[in-house]
């Protein structure tokens, strides 16, 4: 058995060796030559294989100007040369050369083929040099596609670099070869070749039998054209020219006197044109026109389409070009981005000290490292900050107009208060430096002491009497600062009219010393006089004093229900003798002469002893506080405990004054008539106890008197603090009283804690109020409807509160995180400054067209928004933004005003030698498409094929792309093999 199977073996293994002998393939007698065709072909022979899909699952390449175009790479070597063939596919593309595709690629526009092949020398140039290597190159790859059966198209670079020029060959079939070819002309284009009729000559000449004169023969030759039209860049030369014809342009939209003629920079209309000038993030625009396809018959049409006018065409396509990297961070933007970080930077070093004098003290440790690399600005840059910052401005800005909804969540400053500005003027002084921002701000508050030595109003600070718990400590400070202001020029205004003039000073004195003397005494008699009198009616004789008041009192009674306009009864008035009429009018005269500083009686309340209307005081307004000052009362209440008694030690003052003024107002009133006015809650009415209205004048004429009912609980308890108080209380006027609100002590407190608070603190109070200020400023920006742009603010405003909190409640420290996330907040600052800067300049030139703005805006907000959620150091800059949007019919004219006529100055620079003008501009650049088509049945070209009758055959194609100064030019020619 294991003989004869190996036997079998045997005979297997020499059947298989007769079978490789009879198909073995002897490349040893191969040339080089051949076994790189062979390697070629192997290699298409796997691309076509694997088909498109599988090849980019399998890695291969996509190209940046196409959405659908990709390309695979193989290494192929011949001798001592290796070249690389690259293979273009397209994904998908339904691209047409007739719609002018902007995502072609070159050769797909040059030579109208979809995928082909590009093989090249792997050398520096890139290209053959050789034009004999360069056919052989060409010849080995169309072998190798033959033997495939391929119908792709290859080509092989040929020449230097700069002409981009190209030979290439496809083979139709066994009946038709195409062959290409492409060259440029980079100088010195002949003037024949910059018109119309020139190129139309040169590409019938290609297949025309008679060179004498092709004006004199019709052939129906296919065109199309695109021309590609610029706006003049923003120099210096000429953009006063083009703003001056924009604001004539827009000046239906824009009111009298809005703009500004003299302007010489895009955004001085704008609000942070105060603060900084911005690049123009749009550089300018480019207008492509396009004509649908015209059959041509000779050279005289070319004549009149280069005379007509672009809006004859059929298409009008706009493309911004935006900033360079205007996308990316390269450090040489500034904004208020840039200036916040380095205010960051400054609350970062301020731990490093604990007076800001330190900072500029020579005396400091750290001083010198502080003057190596922080500079503090000369004097004069000094004095111009300080002038604008308190410039007086006879009308206060409007601190709530133009305010973002979520302005108020972060706890800064109005951007027109005084310590806003402040804090945007510290972002441009001295580069924003710790330094430096000390030395403002020690000038900053030896100038606000001086308004108030002097007793000067603070300016861009309200004095309405409130201060604004919303905003931050220093603004509440400098609120508070205002108002005790003005109340020391009040005293001071009432000092002087009663002083006079330094000339009657002596004899004001002795006014007062005989007022002193004289007056005093006397008034101090009739007070006396007027108490015993009081006395006397209360603990008289009963026999007639008891008669007198009674009548007094009936009097009183009938006096209160007797109103002005009061429909009484006549028997009322007839009860009364002459004699008790003027015992009444003695007394109430006597009781107005008593009371002081009443504002009217309160309805129809009676004071509780005397039967008398009961009449609300003037009193003194609640002493203003500030935060720290309320938080100051929290802290008290939590040590000792929440109570009624203690919360009424804490308002004694202000309780004081009231009850004062009360009893002022209110001869004879007692405690609880204080309570029923003011605090209603701590009186209980008691109905079921009420004796019922008194009749004892006359009938019908009710007087619901006394008011029956009790006080509270707690305000009847022995030892109860407002009693305490009450009865301590003097009796006087609001007018008359000290004034609850010392301006003198909390002005010098205020000043205190300016010159003495420590630098982390000034500092958190300033990056909060710049970040404010700052968004503020921006968000007056006049933007248009661009619901992106709103978006993305009101997104600002939240993270910004969201980020800023912990500064607000003092939880930051020199080790904090915060220091990172505010520099974070920098850059989502940044990303929102320069959409807004790119949406104002949109707006500002499509005011009458909005759409077009907003098409851009959303288009770049699309390709922008994947960046803003990483650090602009990480953006990928490799992209650029490309964008094609057509216009309609009523858009043109407004796009065409854009174009504005060369000025003289600048038309020197060009001369004019190509047609198709807009507005005086000729086009940067022309592209044009000649074809020529034959019925293949009908020509040398037919072939038995059935399925050739029915189309026709774009026998010759030549594309052209240029200037005046440069020509470019492929063609392509089917000829019959």
């Amino acid at each position: 058995m294991a003989s004869s199977s190996k036997a079998n073996l045997a005979e297997q293994d020499e059947g298989e060796e007769a079978e490789e002998i009879e198909h073995f393939n002897d490349f040893t007698l191969a040339s080089s030559w051949e076994r790189f065709i062979s390697e070629i072909e192997a290699t298409c022979r796997q691309w076509l294989a694997d088909g498109p899909k599988r090849l980019r699952e399998k890695g291969a390449v996509h190209l940046d100007s196409s959405d659908n175009i990709y390309k695979v790479k193989s290494e192929l070597k011949n001798a001592a040369k290796i070249y690389s063939m690259e293979y273009y596919f397209e994904i998908g593309g339904n691209g047409k050369i007739a719609d002018w595709d902007c995502t072609l690629h070159d050769l797909q526009l040059c030579f109208g083929v979809k995928e082909f092949l590009v093989i090249s020398p792997q050398s520096a140039s890139g290209v053959v040099l050789d034009a004999p290597e360069a056919t052989k190159l060409l010849s080995a790859v169309s072998i190798a596609l033959a033997n495939c059966s391929s119908l792709w198209p290859a080509f092989v670079p040929v020449h230097d670099p700069s002409r981009k020029a190209f030979i290439g060959i496809q083979k139709m079939g066994t009946i038709f070869t195409r062959r290409f070819e492409a060259d440029r002309i980079g100088s010195q284009v002949p003037i024949k070749f910059m018109h119309l009729e020139g190129l139309y000559e040169l590409f019938v000449s290609k297949f025309a039998y008679c060179m004498s004169d092709h004006s004199m023969h019709l052939f129906r030759v296919h065109l199309l054209m695109k021309l590609t039209y610029q706006t003049l860049s923003n120099d210096e030369d000429n953009y006063d020219d083009i703003q001056e014809a924009d604001t004539e342009n827009a000046e239906s939209e824009t009111s009298p006197g809005c703009g500004n003629p003299n302007r010489k920079h895009w955004d001085d209309d704008c609000p942070w044109n105060e603060w900084y000038s911005a690049e123009d993030p749009v550089m300018g625009f480019d207008l492509v026109v396009t004509w649908s396809e015209k059959v041509v018959e000779s050279s005289l049409e070319m004549a009149e389409m280069e005379n007509a006018s672009p809006h004859e065409a059929e298409k009008w396509i706009l493309a911004p070009n935006l900033y360079p990297n205007l996308d990316s961070s390269k450090g040489d933007r500034i904004g208020f981005a840039s200036q916040l970080h380095l205010l960051v930077n400054a609350l970062e070093m301020s731990f490093e000290a604990p007076f800001i004098e330190d900072f500029v003290s020579v005396e400091n440790p750290g001083s010198d490292n502080l003057e190596s690399t922080m500079v503090i600005p000369p004097p004069t840059v000094l004095d111009r900050v300080l002038k604008d910052l308190f410039l007086e401005d006879p009308q206060l800005p409007d601190f709530a107009k133009d305010e973002h909804k979520s302005s108020r969540a972060i706890k800064g400053a109005p951007v027109e208060s005084l310590f806003a500005q402040f804090c945007l003027h510290s972002l441009w002084f001295g580069n924003c430096n710790i330094r430096a921002i000390a030395v403002l701000w020690i000038e900053f508050v030896r100038e606000i002491r001086w308004h108030w030595e002097e007793s000067q109003p603070l300016p861009k600070i309200p004095a309405n009497g409130s201060i604004d718990l919303a905003t931050c400590l220093i603004n509440q400070k400098l609120q508070m600062l205002a108002l005790c202001i003005g109340k020391k020029r009040e005293l001071n205004e009432e000092f002087e009219d009663c002083i006079g003039t330094k000339d009657n000073a002596s004899a004001n004195m002795e006014v007062i010393t005989t007022f002193c003397l004289v007056l005093v005494p006397l008034l101090l008699r009739v007070l006396l006089q007027l108490i015993k009198m009081q006395e006397v009616n209360k603990v008289g004789d009963e026999s007639s004093s008891f008669h007198a008041r009674s009548q007094a009192f009936d009097e009183k009674r009938d006096s209160l229900l007797t109103p002005e306009g009061f429909n009484g009864s006549k028997t009322v008035e007839s009860k009364f003798s002459a004699n008790g009429q003027d015992v009444h009018s003695a007394d109430k005269s006597t009781l107005d002469s008593i009371r002081g500083g009443s504002a009217g009686p309160v309805g129809s309340m009676m004071l509780l002893k005397l039967c008398q209307s009961l009449h609300a005081p003037f009193t003194q307004s609640a002493p203003l506080m500030t935060e720290d000052m309320h938080e100051e009362r929290l802290r008290a209440i939590e040590t000792f405990g929440f109570s009624f008694n203690f919360s009424a030690q804490l308002e004694r003052e202000t309780l004081s004054s009231d009850m004062s003024a009360f009893k002022a107002a209110n001869p004879g009133a007692v405690f609880e008539d204080f309570i029923r006015w003011y605090s209603p809650r701590d009186w209980e009415n008691d109905k079921s106890e009420a004796k019922g209205p008194s009749t004892d004048l006359t009938e019908g004429m009710n007087v619901d008197w006394p008011p029956q009912g009790r006080l509270s609980r707690r305000m009847s308890e022995s030892g109860n603090f407002w009693r305490k108080i009450w009865d301590e209380a003097s009796i006087l006027p609001a007018s008359e009283q000290k004034p609850l609100l010392d301006p003198n002590r909390e002005g010098e407190k205020i000043l205190h804690y300016l010159e003495t608070m420590q630098p982390h603190q000034l500092l958190e109070q300033m990056v909060c109020t710049a970040f404010r200020a700052s968004a503020d400023t921006l968000n007056q920006t006049n933007y248009g409807s661009l619901k992106e742009m709103d978006t993305k603010m009101d997104q600002l405003y939240l993270t910004m509160a969201s980020t800023l909190r912990p500064l607000q409640v003092n939880l930051l420290s020199n080790t904090s995180d915060t220091i990172e996330d505010l520099q974070r907040l920098c850059v989502v600052f940044e990303h929102v400054e320069k959409l807004l800067i790119l949406a104002a300049s949109l707006h500002r030139r499509f005011r009458q067209v909005p759409r077009i703005s907003e098409a851009i805006f959303s288009n770049y907000y699309d390709f922008y928004l994947p960046t803003m959620g990483i650090g602009l150091a990480d953006v990928d800059t490799q992209k650029e933004f490309d964008m094609k949007l057509q216009l309609s019919q009523n858009e043109r004219q407004v796009v065409s005003n854009m174009f504005t006529p060369p000025t003289a100055n600048q038309s020197w620079r060009k001369v004019l030698s190509m047609g198709n003008h807009l507005n005086g501009h000729e086009p940067i650049l022309r592209e044009i498409i000649f074809s020529m088509r034959d019925n293949a049945s009908d020509n040398h070209y037919a072939s038995s094929s059935p399925r050739d009758d029915q189309q026709d055959t774009e026998t010759y194609r030549m594309y052209t792309c240029g200037t005046s100064n440069d020509l470019r030019v492929a063609l392509s020619i089917i000829s019959y093999d």
